[in-house]
């Protein structure tokens, strides 16, 4: 999120070279697409599965089990998950949320953590929110082990999200 100073200030140059494409980091995560490895059945069946699931141990078995499975067929490091029962992280103004955050990932441990609690009523996220997220810190970790990116928001990496998802697609995602 950024503030309004930021949103007022003359870019820095950084930002100039971002606005303008010409970050290298940027320019190659936007021009990937695809991801170049095929889904297993075995990962379509580990994604259906966790959309079914609700508890904090269930979605740390299989959610496991899935990062494992994309981890081999995408010839990746595996990372590890983490879960929280913890509320989501988030941020208020004027009594409203105006930021949360379902999870992260850290490339330096190799871990994708997850809160499992929404941020105001501490519900168990829904299951396809759940997964969404998991896929989404995946990316980070796949950009960065394979890639080689400083893994950043661009169009690129929603379409490598999307291209997962549609590879994932015979589990109803």
């Amino acid at each position: 999120m950024m503030s309004l100073r930021r949103l007022l200030s003359p870019p820095s140059k950084t930002r100039k070279r971002r606005i303008l494409g010409g970050d290298r980091n940027y320019k190659k995560s936007n021009a990937i697409t695809t991801l170049e490895f095929g889904i297993s059945k075995e990962a379509q069946y580990l994604a259906q599965t966790l959309l079914e699931s609700s508890s904090e141990e269930a979605r740390q078995k299989i959610g496991d089990a899935l990062l494992d499975e994309l981890a081999d067929l995408a010839g990746v490091d595996i990372v590890r998950l983490k879960i929280s029962s913890a509320h989501q992280y988030h941020k208020k103004r004027n009594g409203r949320v105006v930021y949360k955050q379902y999870g992260y990932y850290k490339p330096g441990t190799k871990y994708i953590y997850i809160n499992n609690r929404t941020a105001v009523r501490g519900q168990i996220i829904a299951p396809k929110t759940f997964l969404d997220t998991l896929l989404h810190e995946w990316m980070h970790h796949y950009d960065h082990v394979k890639l080689g990116l400083n893994s950043i928001h661009t169009s690129g990496f929603y379409e490598r999200i999307r291209d997962l998802k549609y590879k994932l697609n015979s589990a109803g995602l």
